[in-house]
């Protein structure tokens, strides 16, 4: 018998910028022309329906005006189409259209085109260079930011994917101005989720500036995505893979997933989030983290930025348990919660633990509660 090793060890430096502004579409168009793709010169825009005419097929036209062979790839906006059919229904046409591993994508729109091209990005040709355009508050707080990839299936969300980083995230403010207000309303829940887990400051900064922010008052949005980014950044700098730290980013997405899911995806991610964090924070009272003051100030700001806090009579709370258990972070059939520790911080369980075993019937309590 042989054994042959073979020696693969290598250091990756996966760093990248993130420039937020408005109007950043020249940004874009210099920094591709500068050679950010490197020799590429055929580059797939990944986009959604309602994205595409906004300001995708404007990036997509100066591209093709700088010189660059560019193609629009568009499919349904909505959390539907988030799905291992649609990443192959666009890989089929980038195929069909000559696309090979000569190509860069550019994910342009929020969070759900964001994680789709990010994993069709990682695994097309073996992989291709992206960068994430974002054009959503929602995608600015959470998506465009850490290199999770990755499409739902009828069983579980966000199970099936990779990590891959972007070669540069933009975040556009000038985009939030052409965003319905349920879509603004709903980014707020991953911002308020930030300031909860690590930065009482920030949550207070929240209190007082909710209205300017919804208001889409330009400093204090550049001030908000600074601090998104910026809180966001401290944890996946930390960990990357999601081994530890990086869990605490799942506050109130136990509840929060499983009842978009359960809704059919009627309610958009940050509205179900919104939902979840108030569990999270009655669970946490519950055990004595949080006192009933920090639970009414948390449930205030999210109703100061018109966000539900209470799980709608159409949802099946039999349903929403039995949903509880393809949570990415249930462990041997058990389910697990991260849980808020007052105001700004997360309670540890333990080394790189953060996250505490949960019995069925004290979720279904919360629930029930809610």
């Amino acid at each position: 018998m042989a054994i042959f090793t073979v020696q693969l060890k290598k250091v990756i430096d996966d760093s990248y910028p993130i420039e937020i502004g408005h109007h950043l579409e020249n940004s874009l168009v210099t920094d591709v022309v500068q050679g950010m793709f490197g020799g590429i010169r055929k580059l797939a825009v990944i986009t959604d329906d309602t994205v595409r005419p906004l300001y995708a097929a404007h990036i997509a036209d100066l591209l093709t005006e700088a010189g660059f062979y560019t193609m629009i790839f568009s499919i349904p906006a909505g959390e539907k189409s988030k799905t291992r059919e649609m990443k192959a229904k666009v890989e089929d046409e980038m195929l069909a259209a000559g696309y090979r591993r000569d190509c860069a994508v550019i994910a342009v729109g929020g969070g759900v085109v964001s994680d789709l091209a990010g994993f069709l990005a990682g695994t097309f040709a073996r992989g291709v260079p992206f960068v994430n355009y974002a054009t959503t508050l929602l995608a600015a707080a959470d998506a465009s930011v850490g290199g999770k990839t990755a499409v739902d299936t009828p069983l579980a969300t966000n199970l099936i994917g990779l990590f891959n980083q972007p070669r540069k995230v933009y975040i556009d403010l000038a985009t939030w101005q052409t965003l319905p207000k349920r879509q603004i309303y709903s980014g707020m829940a991953e911002t308020i989720k930030h300031a909860c887990m690590t930065d009482a400051d920030f949550f207070a900064w929240l209190e007082t500036h909710m209205q300017d922010i919804l208001a889409l008052d330009q400093t204090a949005c550049e001030k908000m995505a600074k601090a998104n980014c910026r809180i966001k950044y401290e944890v996946v700098m930390k960990d990357e893979r999601e081994s530890g730290l990086r869990e605490i980013l799942n506050l109130g997405h136990t509840v929060g997933r499983a009842i978009e899911t359960v809704s059919g995806y009627w309610l958009l991610h940050g509205e179900a989030v919104s939902i979840g964090l108030v569990a999270a924070a009655i669970l946490s009272e519950k055990m004595g983290h949080m006192t009933e003051a920090d639970v009414l100030r948390l449930k205030k700001l999210l109703l100061a930025a018109h966000l539900p806090v209470k799980i709608p009579d159409f949802i099946d709370r039999r349903a929403l348990v039995e949903k509880l258990y393809t949570d990415k972070k249930a462990r041997n059939g058990q389910l697990r919660f991260v849980i808020p520790d007052g105001i700004g911080a997360i309670v540890p369980f333990g080394p790189d633990n953060y996250a505490i075993p949960v019995t069925e019937d004290q979720a279904r309590e919360v629930i029930n509660m809610m």
